[in-house]
C-alpha cells in the first residue's frame, strides 16, 4: 500500500537530496559566478534563495562573495549550517521576505526555486522582496524549467520517468509522473519513493509554475527589473551542461531557462 504525504523526502533529509543531486564540480555555483561577473553584480553580497544543503552558497563564498542563504526547510538550514560555516543561513519565504533594504547586491534563485510561485501574487510578493532587497542596479540571477518547453511538446509527459540511487547502503528508486494543469499554469509531479530497506513506497505531490518568457519580461519590467539575458542555454542543467568560456545562448525554446535582470527603475503603476 502507498502512502501519500505532503512531506518531501528530499527536502527533509538533506544528504539524500545531495546523493540524488550531485553536484561534485560545483556546476550550479560555477555558471552562477560567471553570471555575477559577466553582468556586473556592483558588490559581493549575494542572497541565495531557496539554497537548499547550502553547497551553491558555500561556493559563491569562497569566490570572494559575502552570502546569505534563505530557505524554509529547517531541515536543509541545519544541514547548511553544520556543513558550510563561511555563509549566514536564514529562514525566509520566497513568497515575500524582508532581510532588509538594500541589503544585497544580487539575488540568486537556482533550481527552479523561483517556480514555488504558483499564483501571480506569490510571484509578486517574490519581486517587490526581491526588489526591495537589492541595491539599485543589483541582478537577479535564476534558472528554472521553461514553460514555453510544453506548448506543443509531451515528450517529459507521455511516460513515467525511473531514476534508482544508492544511499547508505539502501536503493531508492523514484518514479516520477509529470501533467500539465493548463487553467492554473502549473506543471504537476507526482513522485512515488520506493525502497529496498522494507518501507511501504510514499507518494508525494508537488507543483511548478509554468512561467513564458515573455510572460517573465513583463512581471519583471512590472517590478522593475531590466532582463539581460533569458535563454535556454548552456546552463547547469543542461545537455550538454555549461562549461568555463560558454556565452550565453540566443534561443529560449528548450526545457530550462537562464535568467539575469538588473534592478534599475521604480515599478511600472
Amino acid at each position: 500500500m502507498t502512502h501519500t504525504t505532503n512531506a518531501n523526502l528530499l527536502t527533509d533529509n538533506p544528504a539524500l537530496y545531495e546523493a540524488r543531486f550531485p553536484d561534485p564540480e560545483r556546476l550550479a555555483g560555477r555558471w552562477t559566478e560567471d553570471c555575477l561577473r559577466r553582468y556586473g553584480a556592483p558588490g559581493p553580497r549575494v542572497l541565495d534563495l531557496g539554497c537548499g544543503t547550502g553547497r551553491d552558497a558555500a561556493y559563491l563564498h569562497r569566490a570572494g562573495r559575502t552570502v546569505t542563504g534563505a530557505d524554509l526547510s529547517d531541515a536543509m538550514l541545519a544541514y547548511a549550517r553544520d556543513r558550510h560555516p563561511g555563509p549566514a543561513f536564514v529562514r525566509a519565504d520566497l513568497h515575500g521576505f524582508d532581510l532588509g533594504e538594500r541589503s544585497f547586491d544580487a539575488a540568486v534563485c537556482l533550481d527552479s526555486a523561483l517556480l514555488y510561485c504558483h499564483t501571480n501574487d506569490q510571484l509578486d510578493g517574490f519581486l517587490a522582496s526581491c526588489r526591495r532587497s537589492l541595491v539599485p542596479g543589483g541582478l537577479l540571477v535564476a534558472e528554472m524549467r521553461n514553460g514555453a518547453f510544453f506548448l506543443g511538446r509531451t515528450e517529459l509527459l507521455d511516460a513515467p520517468s525511473v531514476n534508482r540511487f544508492t544511499w547508505q547502503g539502501t536503493v531508492y528508486r523514484s518514479t516520477t509522473t509529470l501533467s500539465v494543469d493548463r487553467a492554473a499554469q502549473l506543471l504537476r509531479r507526482r513522485r512515488v519513493w520506493a525502497s529496498d530497506d522494507g518501507s511501504p513506497p510514499v507518494e508525494q505531490r508537488s507543483a511548478w509554475r509554468l512561467l513564458l518568457p515573455q510572460e517573465l519580461r513583463h512581471v519583471l519590467a512590472t517590478h522593475g527589473f531590466e532582463v539581460l539575458a533569458l535563454h535556454d542555454g548552456p546552463g547547469p542543467r543542461t545537455e550538454p551542461p555549461w562549461k568555463e568560456g560558454d556565452l550565453p545562448g540566443a534561443t529560449a525554446d528548450a526545457d530550462r531557462l537562464h535568467l539575469v535582470a538588473r534592478l534599475t527603475t521604480a515599478p511600472r503603476p
